[in-house]
């Protein structure tokens, strides 16, 4: 390994070689850790299980789409789930004293 001489070096250049550092320290352990990995499945695969068997981890799902509970009564093509952000038509909406329930999406529909 280069001997560096770190007390003659400027901060940015110390900062940068920090940097490069932590990323090859992070790129060598990424590395390692995708070779255990794939070792760990070989072996599973030779006594004949997949490694989430082994391991208890439920396979993997998609997540479920949540239905939209409420519409844009103008444009029925516009709807919100009442998760996650508020679209601006509903924000509109109750800043201008109207109420969730409006915009409720009935059963029936």
């Amino acid at each position: 390994m280069a001997d560096i001489d770190l007390n003659s070096m400027s901060l940015d250049d110390l900062k940068k070689l920090q940097k490069a550092v932590n990323k090859a320290v992070d790129g060598y352990q990424d590395k390692q850790r995708r070779e255990a990995l794939a070792a760990a499945e070989a072996a599973a695969r030779e006594l004949g299980f997949t490694l989430a068997e082994l391991t208890g981890q439920p396979n993997k799902k998609a997540k479920a789409v949540s239905s939209p509970k409420y519409r844009h009564p103008e444009n029925p093509e516009q709807t919100w789930t009442g998760r996650g952000r508020q679209p601006d038509w509903m924000k509109d909406a109750l800043e201008n004293g109207r109420s969730k329930d409006e915009f409720l999406i009935s059963t029936a529909d």
